[in-house]
């Protein structure tokens, strides 16, 4: 289990200590599929394939 891999002996400590990267991941990939779904005129013209994924 995701715990016992972190050291951690209760589901609940990994949950509340990590939720956050998780959230700010999740606003970062819609983020991400926003710019490359809606590409504005003020760059150069690339495939919104070539959006920045991290």
């Amino acid at each position: 289990m995701e715990n016992e891999r972190l050291g951690h002996t209760h589901i609940g400590v990994a949950t509340g200590a990590y939720a956050h990267v998780r959230l700010h991941l999740q606003r970062q990939a819609i983020d991400t599929l926003g710019i490359a779904l809606n590409p504005t005129n003020d760059g150069p013209d690339d495939s919104p394939a070539t959006a920045v994924v991290r």
